[in-house]
C-alpha cells in the first residue's frame, strides 16, 4: 500500500468528504485529490501529523493527569 492509498484510507475511515478532510488540515481540496490519486505526495511530517491527530480524536481527549503518568503537576 503506497502513501496515496493510506491517505485515502485514513480519510474514508473518518467518514469525512475530501472537502471536510482537507479543511480540517488546512490544505486545498485539489492538493488532497492529487495525493489520493498519486499525482503528488505530501511531506512526511504532514502525514505523521494527520495520523496523530486522527488517533487522538479516536481515543478521546487526553487529560493532563494522563500526560503526567497519573500524577498531578503540583505533586
Amino acid at each position: 500500500m503506497d502513501i496515496s492509498d493510506k491517505i485515502k484510507e485514513l480519510r474514508k475511515s473518518t467518514g469525512l468528504s475530501q472537502s471536510k478532510f482537507s479543511a480540517k488540515f488546512g490544505i486545498p481540496v485539489r492538493t488532497l485529490q492529487q495525493w489520493e490519486q498519486g499525482i503528488s505526495a505530501p511531506p512526511e511530517y504532514l502525514v505523521r501529523m494527520m495520523a496523530y491527530i486522527m488517533l487522538l480524536e479516536e481515543n478521546g481527549p487526553i487529560k493532563g493527569e494522563e500526560l503526567m503518568g497519573g500524577k498531578r503537576a503540583d505533586d
